[in-house]
């Protein structure tokens, strides 16, 4: 008791330095902090008390574990000192209970020793008092008697002891005193106290101060005001038929349940006697969320799951006022919540040790596992046991913890590793159970293996920036921490860039993912290396190559690159007028940024002045000449050129040429009015070469009948001996000539000539016949044509001539 009263004083003067220790039988230390306590504050010397050598502290460890998970406090594993560690709330940590203890287990690794300790913390005048609301309003009937008492709100301080609500005072008041009530559990709560009859049509507003103070020192305070409206009808107000109900429930009572039914009795008739009840403000708001009030019964019921270890008890404040809303009168609910064994036992390991030697002996400390249960009396008793097939076995050293221990050899040729299962229960009815297993094994001595020695990714390009490329997948023969594996990238360069700009990869799922868009014309493939590392101790790793291979994509258009455009888009060529059929115009020359099918071309003429006059090939872009070039053919002629890829879907390229016509053609008659208004077109060709054909072959026919007949005639006067002078022969100076020699094209002329080669006809046809099949039939008429002259002994013909280039079915 003196220790006691020499720490009260040293907490009134300076409350930073405390000192109170007792120390009892078996282990456990009691220490008494006040609250609020700033971090690193001096709550006592745990070495000392234990008698601890300090030189030998460092190679202890010891450690302080809060048993509610959170840590409070810490200790100096040099000094072995106990401090606080954070904030200490009494009212945080405790609520309203009065006595607020912290359980600790002080602990000693080497060798392995356990302590309890628990700090009291008490609590400090800290909080002042505070009303629910800053405003209260009363009605009150002008009838009432001197000596009505009226219940007020009351102040609520979450400090305990002396340091909670203490008197209220009410300032002075001609009609109204103040009348504090003391309740058996030590609260008090104020009662306005009428003492002159009351006159409404004086006055009909009175305004009062309420003040509560607590017992603290020094002392704080809270204040509300009470406006008191006068009322001159209903003289009457709802009473309650007991002032205090108690009720007791069971926590597993399902929702609705009916905890009371309350009865409220107004002596006024009509609508004065209509009693409403309602939660008075004193009423917590967890209170509210638990349990529901009907407004018209009184019928309290069950809202929220009730849990006897979150709340043994409830206080409801419940008011009735009748219709008018005169002073209402107030009642309270006690409910009581008993326990029913609804909560497992729970099995913590405080200290476990995975890795055991082999040549460990017998009684060798493993771990320390500690019991809970957070029910109470039979239902918080809790028994722990583990399998007796296994070299291990439970000594029980306080109440609720117990030391793992070796119970025999081991040897890990024949078992590597032991699955160690305890099983808690407890005593209530009906019994519950909990299970806990522990991996015991050997050391980490497996690394992570790859699937295969490298990996090979093909990714089309223009992906998705985040999307998933690829998978890699390792294995880890070790179990549990030893297998969990985590995967990355090395760093390397490429291209100048750190490779993470380009992937990237799920530490957990192996998944790799771009960090970019790729550009197959920038970058066709790179490579770099992956790691799998376990989460042994320590732990092993092993890497494995990835090559990304690019995969081109149609997404360049193509570009022409010859003929360059003069005037945007447009390029000009010039082309003779004595251009044969076959003549090469022009060469279109265009590239492709993309490869394979994507970068194959194709040329065409999508547009043409005359669509019979050229052609191109598709595969080189050569423009040719189908036909000769006529006078009444334009001067220059307007090509579109179009060039696509083969890519799906097919990109494409336009560009315009002009070809200027230019140059003399001696061989167009200058007479052009014999020529045909209008050649016709494509379609009235095969008429004009049918006519063509009839009339060429009557020439020939008869051109071969009058020199078979001029032989005969000379052979006959002449004899053997004979000549046949070319002068005397006259055949009509008529011609046909057919001109071939294009690959795609053949063109007829037929002739018509004086003497004086006063008049000339021209009829010029095209057609678009085989190029092989066209030359076969040159060289055949050919032929004929030398066999021809033999025949005819090289007579000369004057002013007639016959040419025969061509006389096949390319017409």
């Amino acid at each position: 008791m003196h220790r006691k009263r020499l720490w009260m004083v040293k907490w009134q003067v300076l409350p930073s330095f405390f000192s109170l220790v007792r120390i009892l039988v078996g282990g456990q230390f009691n220490y008494s902090i006040p609250e609020e306590l700033g971090n690193g504050s001096f709550v006592a010397n745990i070495a000392a008390d234990l008698g601890l050598d300090v030189a030998t502290l460092s190679s202890l460890r010891l450690s302080a574990v809060s048993g509610s998970g959170k840590q409070y406090f810490s200790v100096d594993t040099e000094t072995g000192i106990l401090s606080v560690y954070g904030r200490l709330d009494r009212e945080e940590l405790c609520g309203p209970m009065h006595s607020c203890v912290v359980h600790l287990d002080a602990i000693a690794q080497n060798p392995l020793e356990l302590y309890r300790v628990e700090v009291e913390i008490l609590d400090v005048n800290d909080n002042p008092p505070i009303f629910p609301k800053r405003q209260v309003r009363l009605n009150i009937l002008e009838s009432a008697l001197p000596g009505t008492r009226f219940p007020l709100e009351w102040a609520h301080d979450p400090d305990v002891g002396p340091n909670t609500v203490h008197i209220y005072q009410l300032n002075k008041h001609k009609h109204f005193a103040l009348d504090v009530q003391t309740l058996a559990d030590g609260n008090v709560f104020p009662e306005l106290l009428l003492e002159k009859p009351l006159d409404r049509e004086r006055v009909h507003v009175h305004q009062l101060l309420l003040t509560a103070i607590d017992g603290g020192t020094p002392a704080r305070s809270g204040t509300v005001q009470i406006i008191i409206q006068i009322l001159d009808v209903n003289d009457n107000v709802p009473v309650f038929d007991q002032s205090v109900y108690k009720v007791s429930l069971r926590e597993n009572v399902p929702l609705g349940t009916m905890v009371t039914k309350l009865n409220a009795t107004d002596l006024d008739e009509g609508s004065n006697g209509e009693v409403v009840y309602s939660y008075s403000s004193s009423t917590a708001d967890k209170v509210r969320m638990t349990f529901n009030l009907d407004s018209k019964t009184g019928e309290i019921r069950v809202k929220a799951n009730l849990d006897f270890e979150a709340a043994h008890f409830y206080e409801l404040y419940v008011q009735a006022k009748d219709f008018p809303g005169s002073g209402p009168s107030q009642c309270k609910v006690l409910v009581t919540i008993t326990d029913v064994n609804d909560n497992a036992p729970k099995v913590i390991l405080t200290s476990v040790t995975t890795m055991v030697p082999e040549d460990a002996l017998p009684g060798a400390t493993v771990g320390l596992i500690s019991v809970t249960d957070r029910d109470l009396g039979d239902n918080g008793q809790v028994w722990c046991q583990i399998a007796k097939n296994v070299p291990f076995k439970l000594f029980s050293t306080l109440q609720g913890y117990y030391k793992l221990m070796t119970d025999g050899p081991l040897d890990r040729e024949l078992v590597s590793e032991y699955n160690i299962t305890i099983t808690a229960w407890d005593l209530g009815s009906p019994s519950l159970s909990a299970n806990k297993t522990i991996l015991v094994s050997d050391v980490n001595d497996n690394a992570p293996r790859f699937a295969q020695h490298s990996y090979t990714a093909r990714v089309t390009e223009n992906n998705v920036v985040g999307a998933s490329i690829y998978s890699v997948t390792a294995s880890d023969p070790d179990v549990n921490q030893n297998a969990r594996l985590s995967y990355s990238i090395l760093e390397k360069r490429v291209e100048g860039e750190s490779v993470s700009s380009y992937v990237r990869i799920n530490s957990e799922t192996g998944v790799v993912a771009a960090q970019r868009s790729f550009d197959y014309e920038q970058l066709k493939s790179f490579q770099f290396h992956v790691q799998a590392r376990d989460n042994g101790k320590p732990p092993l790793a092993s890497n494995v190559s990835v090559d990304i291979i690019i995969l081109d994509q149609n997404d360049n258009s193509p570009v022409i690159v010859s003929p360059l455009p003069e005037y945007g888009s447009t390029a000009t060529e010039t082309v003779s007028r004595l251009a044969e059929p076959g003549y090469l115009v022009a060469r279109i020359s265009a590239i492709d940024a993309d490869t394979g099918q994507n970068g194959r071309l194709a040329y065409q003429i999508l547009q043409a002045t005359d669509p019979g006059l050229f052609t191109i090939s598709p595969d080189t872009g050569e423009i040719w000449t189908i036909r000769r070039v006529v006078g009444k053919d334009p001067t220059q002629q307007r090509l579109v050129i179009g060039v696509k890829d083969n890519g799906s879907p097919s990109l494409s390229a336009t560009m315009t040429i002009i070809l200027s016509i230019s140059g003399s053609d001696i061989e167009m008659l200058s007479h052009n009015s014999g020529l045909p208004d209008d050649l016709g077109f494509p379609s009235d060709i095969n008429l004009y070469l049918v006519v063509c054909l009839a009339i060429t072959s009557c020439i020939f026919l008869v051109v071969l009948i009058i020199l078979a007949v001029k032989v005969h005639r000379n052979r006959n006067g002449l004899g053997n001996n004979y000549s046949l002078p070319s002068r005397n022969i006259q055949i009509p100076p008529n011609y046909v000539e057919v001109f071939g020699g294009d690959p795609l094209s053949q063109s007829f002329r037929y002739e018509t000539c004086s003497t004086s080669g006063s008049v000339k006809r021209d009829f010029m046809f095209s057609s678009v016949r085989d190029p092989s099949h066209c030359r076969d039939n040159v060289t055949k008429e050919a032929d004929a044509k030398e066999e021809y002259l033999q025949a005819s002994n090289h007579r000369n013909i004057v002013n007639s001539e016959v040419r025969i280039l061509s006389m096949s079915p390319c017409i």
